[in-house]
C-alpha cells in the first residue's frame, strides 16, 4: 500500500493506493487561508499538519489494516510557498503563498536590475511574485528582526516531511519554482543564493522526485496508525506530480489543469526555455523537464461568476443552470469575449495588475452569453500556452485534462473545439494525489521508473472530440482575444495607481 499527500492550498488529500493502482480509500480536510492585506496570502504550516494528521488517521481508523501495510508515503504540494524555520525547527511567521502578490517590488528589482537574462541564465526563469525568492528579498527588507533567525527554508509540502521524518529535504519539481535552484543542473544556483542574501545551509538537500529522502519517525508512525517502516518518498510541486497522475511524462503528452489556477503543462526530455520566459522552465518528477505555463484564474473565473456575481440566483444547483443557459448560445458568444485576468495573469504576460475584462456587450447578450464566454475566455487564456509550445517547437501528440472543470463537459467540449484537439480524461480522477502514490510505489521499488509506473497504472476512461464547426468559428476569435490584453494593459496600469 501506498499513501499519497496532496497539500493543495484549501485543503489536504490523502489516498491509499494499492499494487495494482486501484484506489482503496481517500480523505480530505480544510484549513483556513488568510488575507491580511491586500494582495497578501497566507497560512500556518500547523494546519497543514494538523489537517494531514486528521485525514491519516481518518482512512486508518475506516480500514484498520491498511496502517501497517503502507510501504511508502510521497507528496504532491501547493508549489512556490516560503516556510521558514528556526534553528529548533519552530515556524517563524505564516507561510507566504503561491497566489501572494505583495513582492512586486522585489520581482521589479531581480528583472530589471539583476536582469531577466542572468535570472534566466542561473534558473531558467524570471522573477513572479508567486515565486519563493523574491518572497525572502521582502522578509529580509519588511521583516528584519525575524530573517534573522532564519534557520531553515522550506516549501509547503516538505514542511509535512520534516513533521514526519525530522529532515529538511526537497525534491528536484518543487525546488525548481523558487527561483534559486539551477534547473539545469539540478542544484541550488549559488549566484541567486547570493543575490538573495539565502545561506546555503538554510537549504534543504535535494533528491528526484522518485528517491527515498528518510523514513518516518517512529513516535509519528504509532500516532498514524501505520507502519513505522514506511519510507518516504521525494514527491513533488502539484502540477509534476499531478502531470505523473495523469501519466503525463512522455515527450509529445501535453496535459491541461482546468482547476482554480490553469495550468498546460508538458513533459520534455530535454531542457529548455522559451526565449521570452512565457513558460516556466521545471524539472519534472519523472527526472526530466517540462514547460508550464500558468494562469491564475481558470475555474475560479466560472466559481465567481457563479457563487458571487450570480449568488442570489435561487437554483438547487446553480452550476447546471447556469450551463445549461450556456449551451444554448452558440461558440463565440455571439462576439462576446472575457479576459479571465480576475487575480492577474502569469502566461503569457506576467502581470499582476491585469484585470477582467468583458469585451463586445450589447444589449442582445444575455447571462448565457456571459456565462459561456468565461468559459471561452479561459479556454483562449490556456491556448495561449499551447502557442508557446508550438512556437518552441515541441511535439503536441496527445492532450490530458484534469482538474475540477472537467466535470462540466460543456466546458471540455469548448476547450476540445478552441483547442482543436482531442482532449483524454483518465480514469484516476484524484489527480497529484494519485500521483503521489505513483512516486511512493516507485521509490519503494514497485517500478523501475515513473514512466513504466504510468504505463501501467494510468489509463485513458473518456476521449472528447473537437467540433469542427466550433473550431472554425474559435479560430475567428482567437486573435481578437490576443489583442485584448494588449489593447488594455496600460489602462490596467494607471487603474493599479488609484
Amino acid at each position: 500500500m501506498y499513501l499519497g499527500i496532496d497539500l493543495g492550498t484549501s485543503s489536504v488529500k490523502v489516498i491509499v493506493m494499492d499494487k495494482k493502482g486501484a484506489i482503496v480509500d481517500s480523505a480530505s480536510e480544510k484549513y483556513p487561508l488568510s488575507y491580511p492585506k491586500p494582495l497578501w496570502s497566507e497560512q500556518n504550516p500547523e494546519d497543514w499538519w494538523q489537517a494531514t494528521v486528521d485525514a491519516v488517521k481518518k482512512i486508518v481508523a475506516k480500514n484498520p489494516s491498511v496502517g501497517e501495510q503502507i510501504e511508502g508515503i510521497s507528496f504532491s504540494g501547493q508549489m512556490h510557498g516560503l516556510v521558514i524555520l528556526d534553528e529548533n525547527g519552530e515556524v517563524l511567521r505564516p507561510s507566504i503563498l503561491w497566489n501572494d502578490g505583495r513582492t512586486q517590488k522585489q520581482c521589479d528589482y531581480l528583472n530589471d536590475v539583476i536582469g531577466r537574462d542572468k535570472l534566466s541564465e542561473y534558473t531558467g526563469n524570471i522573477a513572479l511574485s508567486g515565486f519563493t525568492g523574491p518572497k525572502v528579498m521582502w522578509v529580509k527588507e519588511n521583516e528584519p528582526e525575524v530573517f534573522e533567525k532564519i534557520a531553515h527554508i522550506l516549501l509547503p509540502k516538505d514542511y509535512i516531511r520534516y513533521r514526519l521524518t525530522g529532515d529538511y529535504k526537497i525534491d528536484v519539481a518543487d525546488a525548481a519554482g523558487t527561483l534559486f535552484f539551477d534547473v539545469k543542473n539540478k542544484t541550488w544556483s549559488k549566484e541567486m543564493i547570493g543575490i538573495l542574501s539565502i545561506k546555503e545551509e538554510w537549504l534543504p538537500e535535494v533528491y528526484d522526485c522518485y528517491e527515498v529522502t528518510g523514513i518516518i519517525n517512529k513516535g509519528i508512525a504509532n500516532e498514524l496508525g501505520i507502519s513505522d517502516s514506511a519510507k518516504v518518498i521525494g514527491g513533488g510541486g502539484d502540477q509534476a506530480v499531478g502531470a505523473v497522475g495523469t501519466g503525463t511524462v512522455a515527450s509529445g503528452v501535453v496535459s491541461v489543469a482546468l482547476g482554480t489556477s490553469g495550468v498546460v503543462f508538458a513533459s520534455v526530455d530535454e531542457y529548455k526555455v522559451d526565449k521570452e520566459n512565457r513558460l516556466h522552465s521545471f524539472n519534472h518528477a519523472s527526472g526530466k523537464f517540462t514547460q508550464m505555463g500558468v494562469m491564475l484564474s481558470a475555474a475560479y473565473s466560472l466559481q465567481w461568476w457563479v457563487e458571487e456575481v450570480n449568488k442570489d440566483l435561487q437554483a438547487e444547483n446553480p452550476y447546471q443552470v447556469l450551463r445549461d443557459e450556456a449551451a444554448k448560445v452558440p461558440a463565440g458568444s455571439d462576439g462576446l469575449l472575457f479576459l479571465p485576468y480576475l487575480t492577474g495573469e502569469r502566461t503569457p504576460h506576467a502581470d499582476v495588475n491585469a484585470t477582467g475584462a468583458f469585451i463586445g456587450l450589447k444589449p442582445s447578450h444575455t447571462r448565457g452569453h456571459m456565462t459561456r464566454a468565461v468559459m471561452e475566455g479561459v479556454g483562449y487564456g490556456l491556448r495561449d500556452s499551447l502557442e508557446i509550445l508550438k512556437d518552441m517547437q515541441l511535439p503536441i501528440h496527445e492532450i490530458r485534462i484534469t482538474g475540477g472543470g472537467v466535470r462540466n463537459e460543456l466546458w471540455v467540449e469548448i476547450l476540445a473545439s478552441i483547442f482543436n484537439k482531442e482532449l483524454n480524461i483518465v480514469e484516476a480522477s484524484e489527480g497529484p494525489a494519485y500521483g503521489a502514490s505513483i512516486l511512493a510505489a516507485v521509490g519503494c521499488g514497485l517500478f523501475d521508473s515513473v514512466e513504466e509506473a504510468c504505463r501501467e497504472l494510468v489509463k485513458v476512461s473518456q476521449t472528447i472530440k473537437a467540433s469542427v464547426e466550433d473550431a472554425k468559428v474559435y479560430e475567428k476569435y482567437y486573435p481578437i482575444f490576443q489583442k485584448g490584453y494588449g489593447q488594455l494593459k496600460e489602462i490596467y496600469k494607471d487603474l493599479a495607481t488609484l
